[in-house]
C-alpha cells in the first residue's frame, strides 16, 4: 500500500524512471501496448467484434459485463479462445434505453423502479431524475456482494482465464468507499485491478468515421515512447440489433463501434506496431 500512495504523488518524470526501472517493465526504448476491448456480454455483435479484434487484430484483453444478456454466448466464445485474456467489466450501472441488465443479487438500493441498474454513474443533466448511481446513495453492503458474485460468477465459467477486474463507466470505483471494496475484492481473488496508463490524445470518438479512427489510431502508435501503455475502445458491428442501442446524447453506437473494430483489425495499424517493434501484451503480462 505505501509503495502505491508514493507512485501517485512522484513526478511524472519520476513515475517514467519507475515504470522503466522496474523488473518486467519496458527497458531500452522498448514500447508496450495493452489493447483492450470492452463490454462483452452486452450483445452478439460485441462478441463477435470483440474476439474478431482479439484473433484478427490488435486487442489482448477483454473486458466481460456478467449480468449482460449476451454474457453466455461471451463464455462460448471465450472458452474457443482460451488463450485470450480476459477482465470482470465490475458493472453498477446499465446505460442503454432499450437493452437494459439487472443485478444478480438482491440489491435493491442499486436498482431503479423497474429493477434495473441506473443508467448513469453520477446524475447528467437533462436525463430524468434518479438515473444516476452515486446520487441514489447506494448501500455499500449490497455493492461488495453484487460485485463479488459477479466475480465468482465469472470464475465458476472461465477459470484463470480471467486475470483482472476492470470499471464499466468507471462506476466500481466512482467514490473512495466503493473504490477500497473494489480493491479489496480485487485482492481476495488474485486479481489485478490497475493498468499502464493511457497515452495522451485522442484517436476516436463518436463524430469520427472508421477511416478517421484507424488513421487517428496510426498517428498516436507512431508517436508512442517508450513505456507501457493502454489504449481502451469497444469493439462492435454495425447491426440490426446495434442500431438501436444507444442513449440521449449517443444515438450512432453501431458505426461509432464498427469504426473501432475496423481501427483495431487494421492493416496500417498492425503495420506500425510490427515495424516500430511494438509488443503487445495482456493485463496478465503487465506489470502494476
Amino acid at each position: 500500500m505505501i509503495r502505491r500512495q508514493l507512485v501517485v504523488v512522484v513526478t511524472a518524470a519520476t513515475f517514467s524512471f519507475l515504470l522503466l526501472a522496474r523488473p518486467g517493465l519496458p527497458q531500452d526504448g522498448e514500447v508496450r501496448l495493452l489493447v483492450r476491448g470492452d463490454d462483452m456480454g452486452v450483445a452478439q455483435s460485441v462478441n463477435e467484434a470483440c474476439i474478431r479484434s482479439a484473433r484478427e487484430g490488435v486487442v489482448r484483453s477483454v473486458e466481460v459485463i456478467v449480468p449482460g444478456p449476451w454474457f453466455l454466448d461471451a463464455v462460448r466464445l471465450l472458452k474457443e479462445n482460451p488463450d485470450l485474456d480476459v477482465g470482470v467489466h465490475l458493472t453498477l450501472t446499465s446505460e442503454w434505453e432499450r437493452v437494459k441488465w439487472r443485478p444478480l443479487t438482491n440489491a435493491p438500493s442499486l436498482v431503479d423502479a423497474d429493477g434495473y441498474f441506473r443508467p448513469m454513474t453520477t446524475q447528467r443533466s437533462g436525463f430524468p431524475p434518479d438515473t444516476g448511481f452515486v446520487e441514489a446513495n447506494p448501500k455499500l453492503e449490497e455493492v461488495e456482494r453484487e460485485l463479488r458474485a459477479q466475480i465468482e460468477m465469472a470464475q465458476r465459467h472461465l477459470g484463470k482465464q480471467v486475470s483482472h477486474v476492470s470499471a464499466h463507466m468507471g462506476t466500481a470505483v466512482a467514490t473512495p468507499e466503493i473504490r477500497a471494496i473494489t480493491e479489496t475484492l480485487a485482492r481476495q481473488y488474485g486479481l489485478k485491478l490497475n493498468a499502464p496508463k493511457r497515452p495522451p490524445g485522442s484517436w476516436s470518438g463518436s463524430s469520427l468515421t472508421a477511416q478517421q479512427k484507424e488513421e487517428g489510431l496510426v498517428k498516436l502508435l507512431e508517436g508512442l515512447e517508450p513505456g507501457a501503455w493502454m489504449i481502451v475502445e469497444h469493439p462492435a458491428f454495425d447491426t440490426p440489433e446495434m442500431r438501436h442501442i444507444g442513449h440521449k446524447g449517443y444515438e450512432n453506437v453501431a458505426v461509432d463501434r464498427a469504426g473501432v473494430t475496423h481501427a483495431f483489425t487494421s492493416a496500417k495499424v498492425k503495420e506500425v506496431i510490427a515495424r516500430r517493434k511494438i509488443k503487445l501484451i495482456s493485463y496478465a503480462e503487465a506489470e502494476q
